[in-house]
């Protein structure tokens, strides 16, 4: 599916193909507090191109112990993926909330749901990994 999206001031631009069956809610714990929320909503980005702006780059090691660049714009701090560096998994995971098509983009399954915090509601008809799977 063809995606397009930016970051909150409007200064990055970019659009990309998404696969919409790997949709995941992420309840790990840097989703958590990357996004200030309960959880993350990421979709696997399959391709991407940067229309507009430039992103900075902060690296994180996961808590899997995969390196993980989370990119962001710089003025707004708006984040608009993550992906492994130095070989990883390959995921490269896009904020659905960056998307304009952000309503069409319903989430599949759970990921980290060990992490899950405990007043989130469980969502019994959403297939729920403890963990990461390979997706």
């Amino acid at each position: 599916m063809q995606i397009d999206g930016g970051c909150l001031c409007g200064k990055i631009k970019y659009r990309g193909q998404i696969d919409p069956a790997k949709i995941a809610i992420c309840h790990c714990t840097d989703c958590q507090v990357n996004s200030a929320s309960a959880f993350g909503v990421v979709a696997h980005l399959e391709t991407f191109e940067l229309l507009e702006g430039s992103m900075k780059t902060f690296e994180k090691i996961a808590e899997s112990g995969t390196r993980r660049a989370l990119t962001f714009c710089g003025d707004c701090g708006t984040r608009i993926y993550a992906k492994s560096v130095g070989g990883g998994t390959g995921f490269l995971g896009l904020r659905v909330g960056t998307c304009n098509q952000r309503r069409d983009l319903k989430p599949k399954l759970q990921v980290w749901c060990d992490s899950r915090l405990p007043w989130v509601p469980v969502i019994e008809d959403m297939p729920g990994f403890p963990r990461q799977p390979q997706l």
